[in-house]
């Protein structure tokens, strides 16, 4: 490098010292995202994940080619659900908005009463035959409707499942899209669910399964 080069580059960091640190920082985030959409238009990555809006506050979604493999709940640690993805599906992860543009849209739709079912693709690579069988169960449940823990076991070929049924609907690992939150126990009782009993009961109001409750 002669001294015209070298010069130019000294005079270039210092220029890059001297600009603003939320210039600096936009400018990493811009590289980064064009490095991951790099990475996903050359095959180089076999799941991308991105935030997604809802009125519980920020979502983490994943997608692979088949759809989406995971929705997270915003308390969930983002480093648990990648390295649990790493370990299950594929490392080769990266962040990038690919194919998760249409779940927002559905979720956006969803949460403003417009959309009454998911069209989704989805990638079940993270369930197990019975969950997918309980899940598969619980998909048909139609908006505004409810059904049981012993009927959902029944539905999935394991009349006397219901504990079994009630584990696989606890660790769904892509909640809202697929229904968990429409399964109660006999007798009407919420039961369980992953992200916590006040979100089942506001997603039963929202769709019009439960009456709300008086403030």
């Amino acid at each position: 490098m002669g001294e015209v080069d070298i010069e130019r580059a000294l005079k270039g960091l210092a220029a890059d010292r001297r600009a603003p640190a939320g210039e600096r920082a936009r400018e990493a985030e811009g590289a980064a995202r064009r490095v991951a959409e790099r990475a996903v238009a050359e095959g180089l990555a076999d799941i991308t994940y991105a935030p997604l809006d809802s009125p519980f506050g920020t979502l983490l979604g994943a997608a692979t080619s088949r759809g989406l493999i995971r929705l997270a709940f915003p308390e969930e640690s983002i480093d648990s659900v990648l390295e649990r993805l790493a370990m299950r599906v594929s490392p080769r992860i990266v962040e990038a908005r690919a194919g998760l543009d249409p779940v927002q849209r559905e979720l956006e739709q969803y949460f403003r009463g417009e959309r009454r079912e998911f069209r989704i693709a989805l990638d079940w690579a993270l369930i197990g035959q019975f969950g997918r069988r309980v899940l598969r169960a619980t998909s048909a449940i139609p908006y505004g409707g409810v059904s049981s823990y012993a009927e959902v076991a029944a539905e999935a070929g394991s009349p006397r499942g219901s504990r079994a049924a009630g584990n696989a609907l606890g660790s769904n690992p892509i909640p809202i899209v697929i229904p968990c939150h429409r399964v109660l126990r006999s007798g009407g009782a919420l039961g369980g669910y992953g992200g916590g009993i006040d979100r089942k009961r506001w997603l039963l109001e929202h769709e019009g399964a439960l009456t709300p409750r008086l403030s």
